[in-house]
């Protein structure tokens, strides 16, 4: 069984505000390779995910709720394959541990790429895959503790009302599945749409902490008043808003 191990499924810093405490001169840690899998089933009222909630005791979002998910092994890579044929069998792997499930890493489809800032201490670079998947779950027991299959709105509405811990990316991605009603419509839909990447900028406002991505028109200067394009998560309320165009 895997032991507890801060392997990413978020490269977002717990606490947004603390990342001004970091040194920004300093040498950016390398990201770290990993991979995550967003598994979708049909239920009765619509698209649902797989959502695993990860052991409190760890000190990275212990008690959040994410998708399956963590670090590329050596053993993922096979001679001369590259990172993404590496992320799918890390992503493969990682659900069959966490979940007891398995899936088709032919099937898997690369829906977004997600790196930690470069002022983070610890530091991730983490493909976001999607794939059809149902069946038992079984967590380990160590890393992960509980699961659930939930229609993305719920589980945003639950993290509105306090009731369920999302980080960033977990966030914007439910949003991303949430206006299929379907898995072969989500699926369709997002394989003709390029993966999308983003390195957020965690910058403050008068709306609170903001989750800045590129696109965003203040992105660069790291200014949230730059008039232009939006592309950012705003954190200042229980009700994220995510803002892009």
């Amino acid at each position: 069984m895997q032991q507890p191990d801060p392997a990413p499924t978020d490269p977002a810093p717990t606490d947004p505000a603390a990342t001004d405490q970091i040194p920004v001169d300093q040498t950016p840690v390398v990201a770290a390779p990993s991979a995550t899998l967003v598994l979708l089933r049909d239920g009765a009222k619509g698209v649902e995910v797989l959502l695993v909630r990860r052991n409190r005791r760890l000190d990275f979002h212990g008690g959040a709720w994410v998708f399956p998910g963590g670090r590329i092994d050596p053993a993922d890579t096979a001679p001369g394959g590259g990172e993404l044929e590496a992320a799918r069998r890390a992503a493969v792997r990682e659900l069959q541990e966490e979940a007891g499930l398995t899936v088709d890493g032919e099937q898997l489809l690369h829906l977004s790429t997600w790196t930690t800032p470069e002022i983070a201490p610890k530091r991730f670079r983490t493909l976001f895959f999607v794939a059809r998947g149902d069946g038992a779950v079984q967590v380990d027991g160590g890393e992960i503790h509980d699961h659930r299959w939930i229609a993305p709105r719920a589980a945003l509405d639950l993290q509105r009302d306090g009731e369920l811990e999302l980080p960033p990316p977990q966030h914007v991605t439910l949003l991303m599945i949430e206006p299929f009603s379907s898995v072969d419509a989500a699926l369709h839909a997002l394989r003709a749409s390029p993966a999308m990447s983003f390195m957020p900028r965690f910058v403050r406002s008068a709306d609170g902490p903001i989750c800045l991505y590129e696109g965003d028109a203040g992105y660069e200067s790291g200014e949230p008043d730059a008039p232009g394009r939006r592309h950012r998560l705003v954190l200042g309320t229980p009700a994220w808003r995510y803002e892009r165009g």
